[in-house]
């Protein structure tokens, strides 16, 4: 059976750590301070866990010895990403059927591409990253000269399901439409989201 669509999630920098209680996609933890707080929590299931229980005092205070403090958008920062975000998929035609930006994360549900999902990840986060540049809103942009490159916005992997059935595709729509109101936050609508057509 074809894929015929993605839901991908991306966090922010210092949202989900490879350690995270809840459990990770993550195989190794690489920064040295972090592995106090034990070893990479491999999960193989497809479905989230982030509702799992867990240890959140564990989880501040693995957080607290980051080398970068963690990412969150503001409303102003929100609204750049989407920015870079339309700028990418006008220029890709990429098809987008559901967006949702949170302070630390975003799903996006897109239609399959002649590109690979992860280079269409790439592209939007990459032409997000810009636009937060030219908008002078880049969190870490002072911190260029001390370091000698740019720190990234973003957590390096991003979670992927695969959508293989028209069923697939609108429950995942629904679960975007439906996830700013788990934060607290109002529905949201932007330009460049279209109707799914079958």
């Amino acid at each position: 059976m074809q894929v015929i669509a993605y839901h991908v999630i991306f966090c922010t920098h210092g949202f989900w750590l490879p350690n995270d209680p809840r459990g990770s996609g993550s195989t190794e933890v690489r920064y040295q301070p972090l592995r106090k707080f034990g070893p990479a929590t491999t999960v193989t299931t497809r479905r989230s866990v982030a509702n799992r229980p867990h240890d959140r005092t564990l989880r501040r205070a693995a957080k607290r010895v980051m080398r970068h403090a963690e990412v969150l958008f503001d409303g102003h920062q929100a609204l750049s990403v989407i920015d870079g975000f339309d700028r990418a998929i006008r220029k890709s035609n990429y098809l987008v059927y559901a967006c949702a930006i949170l302070p630390e994360h975003v799903h996006l549900v897109i239609g399959r591409h002649s590109y690979p999902i992860e280079q269409v990840v790439r592209l939007l986060r990459q032409s997000a990253t810009q636009k937060l540049l030219e908008d002078g809103l880049h969190p870490f942009a002072d911190q260029r000269a001390e370091h000698g490159r740019l720190p990234s916005v973003r957590a390096q992997d991003f979670r992927k399901v695969f959508l293989f059935t028209t069923e697939d595709v609108h429950r995942e729509i629904r679960y975007v439409e439906n996830n700013p109101a788990k934060d607290g936050k109002r529905p949201q609508h932007w330009s460049f989201v279209i109707p799914y057509v079958e």
